[in-house]
């Protein structure tokens, strides 16, 4: 054996990331009625649909300390310079002990979105303190838990002012966008604006008349050329037209000025980066959205409220969750089911870290840098073009003078943002010390001073100083010594049920390993500090990876081209539809509007195709989950002159390999569509489906299932699209570029959440080829294991061929309403028994969608299930009278310590039931912090911040 056959016994990644071993596959095996993996697989996937030929990747696996030594390869050929282009990006500074007990630890980013908010209190409250900074400093009363970038929330914000507007004036078709304003948000919104029919009016907002044709307004401020002007007036008039106002904002800018709802603003939008979150070659990044009360049920994304739960202690939850797509479908008013929740997190650790005396610290530190500056280079005959201003400067210089200031730009490497022939700008940040200023003195004039002393007295902030105080609560200012600090975040993560604790068994939001070697180049200084728009020549390391990772998910789904580009899987589905729309268009085809859509789809389905400007038809299901062949073919004959396309998941929601799926999109191509794949369950197909092989025409991949990037409570993700060659000159255009065949970029930065992407490369790069396919045959295997324990005590609602599934069941609970139990029991009782409830309620009411993945152990996987069947021995205890319908232990749960250990038990059932029911919950408990939450109570009573 040689020496690296020999490592390879024991390094083998594939081995640390799936949880069976050989002897548990063939117990698990057995219970299927199987001998092999191969032969169980062959059960499971229908002959016609299976890959033609195994997964080839370009290298083999690497074990992990060959993977970190290729990264590294990668991170060396990125070049950090200084980087002041500023325009929405800034260098931070974030403290190590956020770094640290935050960004590199599996307890916050192996988290789940908080739909089960009796375990989720403590990033609820994070995301609670999130929304507080960002109605302070903003002025509005509500705020969102963050969006995906400052690009996505002004065309969110546009969307929202369209609908609310669009009630009193249904002509109003013009949105106006100054033309200060950064230029990768004019052009996200360009794209969401295309697609409705929206005219974007671009122009000086001080020239610009606003008539009844309007719908909206946005501006920046301070704008993207540096200037602190007021909007009061021009904003006064635009509501006398009744037209709604947005400002893009900066959330350090707004602790020295006045908020935008002091100037009027109907929503504030813009990015938490500069809050202590890195470059990050463009994100992932918290935007935020806040607005005033009477767009409370339109606001987008995710909004955390205050409630209580069934002992009368506060709690905090999801609010107005009716929002939500999988129940508004294309009536919803965004497409975006997630949030940057890891980030607004980090954000807001950030500001509780500082403080408001801090963040004003810093803030009037940047500004005095930049006045420094300013009067510096006024005094060396430097014209600087915008008398008031925060941190950014713009100069007047002619083209040859710049000439000589990149030259001396290179000899110190430093970044500016040459914004014109005649024109350069450049921000400065919190990281900014002497030997900075020195430097730029030296880049922009040719002197170079010994020494330079700060100006902390000017400002130039024209007479729009900030007057109202903000984050005064008791939570921003408590926590200033590390100590307290580090006890407080200490505190939150322990209210918080993650991967660390056990399995979170969520049908369609794959829950699986982060490994820790895939999270380690992250925060590797060479991927987290770069600016989006650094020259090529100093981002090589991250092109590399980029290509890297595009050609391997070009292999693993066969489509032709991949973008990056998407930051979430919402934002990958929009880039799909518009891909289809344009190319549509470009072959005289626009007519084709109608976009059919099955029944049992992802609710973000639906309301991307609105947003994309389809009309949406549904498809039936037939009695076993799969698309009705009948009223497919109805549909296409009805629709055929007008028929875009299908969008389609598969395996399908229902958790089964369709027989008919090449049927299927051979009906749809036939009739003149195209078909769209929701990735959401590609962790079912990699090394055994080809996407490409089914007839797709252009998929989404969630990074975030499939791939291994962590949910992180709720984001970052990343969604990119893969599709075939026609479709090539349609995919999402860089933000910055001046030309493109397409319909625009979707995302603000031209790789969307780049800096996250190492993870999946690490991923892939360590599992190799045969790894990925025999991790997806795990992950079917684990499902059917569950399926075949389970289905003597819950009915498995869809079966495929052969009764087999795929990586995902959906078990039947309506059956117990005799007893008075409901889904939600049963899911409030496994809190008890230490899990995360799976999916609940959808596709199907009254039904739970198990996921396990691959890398649960079969000890964990039977941990699980025999907690379901003591609940169900539980309910047939109701059943029988032994427990009453109102008073037993599925009704009382989930059971705190508080109420375990108060003198005042009230229940029929015994402490020891409620708290431990099995010998298994002894050694795994977790503790809820509260008891079962008043969805209704937090609706009736909305409060999005925090108290005093």
């Amino acid at each position: 054996m040689s020496l690296k056959s020999a490592k390879k016994s024991y390094s083998n990644f594939y081995s640390r990331h799936v949880g069976p071993d050989r002897a548990q596959v063939q117990e698990m095996l057995a219970e299927l009625d199987c001998d092999s993996i191969d032969g169980f697989i062959s059960k499971v996937i229908p002959d016609a649909i299976k890959a033609s030929s195994p997964l080839v990747l370009d290298s083999e696996a690497l074990d992990e300390a060959e993977l970190i030594a290729e990264m590294r390869k990668l991170a060396d050929q990125n070049e950090v310079w200084r980087s002041y282009i500023g325009q929405g990006y800034f260098a931070t500074s974030m403290p190590a002990v956020i770094q640290r007990n935050i960004l590199e630890n599996p307890g916050w980013y192996t988290q789940y979105t908080p739909y089960q908010p009796e375990i989720s209190q403590g990033r609820l409250e994070a995301l609670l303190n999130f929304q507080t900074i960002i109605s302070d400093l903003t002025g509005l009363p509500i705020a969102n838990a963050s969006l995906l970038d400052e690009g996505t929330a002004a065309a969110e914000a546009m969307y929202l002012a369209y609908n609310f507007i669009g009630r009193k004036k249904p002509n109003a078709k013009k949105f106006f966008v100054d033309q200060n304003v950064y230029p990768q948000t004019l052009a996200v919104i360009k794209t969401r604006a295309k697609g409705i029919g929206i005219d974007v009016v671009v122009a000086d907002y001080q020239v610009q008349e606003i008539d009844e044709d309007f719908f909206g307004i946005y501006l920046q401020y301070p704008a993207a050329n540096g200037a602190v002007v007021s909007y009061a007036d021009f904003i006064a008039k635009a509501k006398e037209q009744n037209v709604l106002s947005i400002i893009g904002t900066d959330l350090l800018a707004l602790c020295l000025l006045t908020s935008p709802a002091e100037l009027g603003a109907d929503i504030a939008v813009g990015s938490a980066q500069r809050f202590g979150v890195p470059f990050g070659f463009g994100g992932p990044h918290a935007a935020f959205f806040a607005c005033r009360t009477d767009f409370q049920r339109l606001i987008p994304g995710r909004l955390v409220g205050v409630s209580k739960d069934r002992l009368e202690n506060t709690a905090l939850r999801l609010a107005l969750q009716t929002r939500e797509q999988h129940i508004r479908r294309d009536k919803a008013t965004s497409n975006i089911c997630t949030a940057q929740v890891l980030l607004a997190v980090l954000a807001s650790m950030y500001a509780v870290y500082h403080g408001p005396k801090g963040l004003k610290a810093i803030a009037e530190r940047v500004h005095a840098c930049a006045v420094t500056l300013s009067n510096l280079l006024k005094a060396d005959g430097v014209k600087v073009l915008c008398e008031n201003f925060f941190d950014t400067l713009s100069l007047e210089v002619e083209s040859s003078a710049q000439e000589q200031i990149k030259v001396r730009a290179a000899e110190r490497k430093i970044n500016l943002s040459y914004t014109g022939k005649e024109t350069l700008q450049f921000s400065v940040d919190e990281t900014i010390v002497e030997q900075d200023l020195i430097d730029l003195l030296y880049v922009l004039t040719g002197s170079e001073p010994a020494s330079v002393s700060l100006d902390t007295e000017s400002q130039c902030l024209s007479d729009l100083k900030r007057t109202v105080e903000y984050l005064q609560q008791k939570v921003f200012n408590s926590y200033h010594t590390e100590t307290e600090f580090v006890r407080y975040l200490k505190r939150l993560e322990a209210k918080d049920l993650s991967l660390m604790h056990s399995m979170i068994p969520l049908g369609s939001c794959t829950m699986k390993l982060n490994a820790t070697t895939e999270m380690l180049p992250v925060t590797w200084n060479e991927f987290s500090n770069l600016h989006p728009y650094a020259p090529k020549d100093q981002t090589k390391g991250y092109q590399k990876l980029i290509e890297q990772l595009e050609g391997a998910l070009k292999s693993i789904t066969g489509f032709d081209i991949v973008s990056l580009q998407p930051n979430a899987g919402s934002q990958g589905e929009f880039a799909g539809m518009l891909a289809i729309k344009a190319y549509l268009e470009s072959i005289g085809q626009a007519d084709r509007n109608i976009c059919l859509i099955p029944e049992s789809a992802h609710g973000t389905n639906p309301a991307t195709a609105v947003i994309a400007g389809y009309k949406v038809v549904p498809v039936a299901s037939d009695d076993n989950g799969n698309i009705n062949l009948t009223d497919l073919e109805k549909k296409i004959t009805e629709y055929q002159n007008n028929l875009a396309a299908l969008m389609v998941t598969y395996p399908s929601t229902h958790g089964v390999f369709e027989e008919e799926i090449k049927t299927i999109t051979k009906m749809i191509h036939n009739a003149g569509g195209q078909v769209y794949l929701d990735g959401a369950n590609l962790n079912a197909m990699v090394g055994l489906v080809s996407p490409e092989g089914l007839g797709a025409d252009v998929m989404h991949i969630n990074l975030h299932k499939t791939f291994c990037i962590p949910h992180g409570g709720g984001g970052p993700g990343v969604g990119p699209i893969a599709a075939r060659s026609h479709l090539k000159d349609f995919m999402p255009a860089d933000p910055l570029a001046a030309d493109h065949t397409g319909f625009g970029p979707v995302s603000a930065a031209n790789y969307g959440s780049a800096s996250i992407l190492p993870i999946s490369l690490a991923y892939i790069q360590m599992m190799g080829a045969q790894g990925l396919t025999e991790a997806s045959k795990i992950a079917i295997l684990n499902a059917n294991y569950i399926a075949a324990r389970l289905a003597d005590y819950y009915p498995v609602l869809y079966r495929g061929q052969n009764g087999m599934l795929a990586h995902e069941c959906i078990i039947d609970c309506r059956g117990f309403k005799e007893q008075g139990v409901d889904v939600a029991d049963i899911a409030k009782r496994l809190i008890d028994y230490g899990f995360h409830a799976p999916t609940m309620s959808w596709p199907v009411p009254g039904t739970m969608m198990i996921e396990p993945t691959e890398s649960e152990s079969k000890k964990e996987l039977d941990r699980f299930i025999n907690a379901m069947i003591d609940i169900y021995k539980e309910i047939q205890q109701i059943k029988s009278g032994e427990y009453s319908k109102e008073d037993n232990p599925l009704k009382g749960a989930p059971h705190t310590a508080q109420e375990i250990a108060s003198d005042d038990w009230k229940h029929s059932y015994s402490r020891e039931v409620a708290a431990y029911p099995n010998e298994d919950v002894r050694i795994y408990k977790f503790w809820p912090a509260v008891g079962r939450i008043d969805n209704a109570y937090g609706d009736r009573n909305l409060m999005c911040s925090c108290g005093s």
